[in-house]
């Protein structure tokens, strides 16, 4: 995972941050089915769209204290080619962690054997 980075936004995102936050009427369909989206739900998306712009993972984000509204932390999201790096990093240690066990388990099948044959 990659280090907490602090970031700063736009006047123009904190507007719409800010807009999205917004009550909205409580109006429901028949069935108690919401009309609209919650605040939260817009809130969530707002966020997600300036995850998207500026590179980083809108579920990390953080306030920073003492800097304002428009700065945070959050965590850098992975480009595609070090996605692609890990997920091969990942598979080959998946591999040896496998060779390793079936040797392991290779050598004690032998073991077995062989105490089978001297008796």
């Amino acid at each position: 995972m990659y280090p907490r980075t602090e970031y700063e936004m736009t006047e123009e995102d904190l507007k719409t941050l800010l807009e999205a936050c917004r009550p909205t009427p409580a109006m429901y369909l028949s069935g108690g089915q919401p009309m609209s989206s919650s605040p939260q739900e817009n809130a969530n998306r707002a966020w997600a769209a300036l995850g998207e712009k500026m590179g980083f993972d809108y579920n990390t984000v953080q306030p920073i204290s003492g800097k304002g509204q428009r700065f945070f932390s959050a965590v850098p999201s992975e480009t595609e080619e070090a996605r692609k790096e890990r997920l091969e990093r990942e598979a080959e240690e998946k591999r040896q962690r496998e060779i390793a066990r079936l040797t392991e388990e290779i050598a004690e099948r032998e073991k077995q054997l062989a105490a089978l044959q001297a008796a």
